[in-house]
């Protein structure tokens, strides 16, 4: 992306490279204060622009709305977390190691299938739910306590607190209300 020359087109082996360069770009903007989605929208298809311009480069809408939306999701969702906090059975999910993902599910705990390639990975799902809260996890203050927008609880910590690397533990709520009835079926 040296901007030198006419204007192309970004050719299609150059789209991840692509893409992990705005997303870095985006994600240094977004630490230095809280962004709602709506902003962080923003923010990502004003740089989409800005670095096409800059550098020379043509896309199509397409080529624009995909790259869009593989940011937005990196940043604005929980990863491979996501379907884990969709699955309304689940109340409990707990990320103790890149390959130790639990949950609980009716009162018990399972191993999942999901995994982490790294630790950045969970610090980007950390980073995700703190920052829109202006929260802030680092060395200096390695845990944090938060709350998603449904009202699930997140702890999370980080090194030198948590020996094995980044871990988090979301507790949900269910989405019904108990009912009178099921006080009493309760017991």
């Amino acid at each position: 992306m040296d901007g030198e020359g006419e204007s192309r087109m970004l050719k299609a082996e150059e789209l991840p490279k692509f893409r992990e360069f705005l997303l870095e770009a985006v994600k240094k903007e977004l630490t230095s204060k809280p962004f709602s989605l709506a902003e962080r929208k923003h923010l990502v298809v004003a740089k989409i622009v800005e670095t096409l311009k800059s550098a020379k480069i043509g896309m199509d809408p397409d080529g624009k709305k995909q790259v869009l939306e593989f940011i937005l999701e990196r940043l604005g969702s929980f990863g491979i977390l996501q379907p884990l906090l969709d699955d309304a059975d689940i109340t409990e999910i707990m990320v103790n190691s890149l390959n130790g993902v639990y949950v609980e599910k009716k009162g018990k705990i399972e191993k999942t299938d999901v995994h982490f390639e790294n630790d950045e990975q969970i610090m980007q799902v950390i980073g995700n739910i703190i920052h829109p809260l202006g929260r802030i996890i680092d060395t200096d203050h390695p845990t944090v306590d938060a709350r998603l927008p449904d009202g699930s609880r997140v702890n999370a910590i980080i090194p030198p607190v948590a020996i094995d690397g980044p871990s988090i533990t979301i507790r949900k709520f269910s989405k019904k209300r108990l009912s009178i009835q099921d006080l009493i079926s309760f017991g």
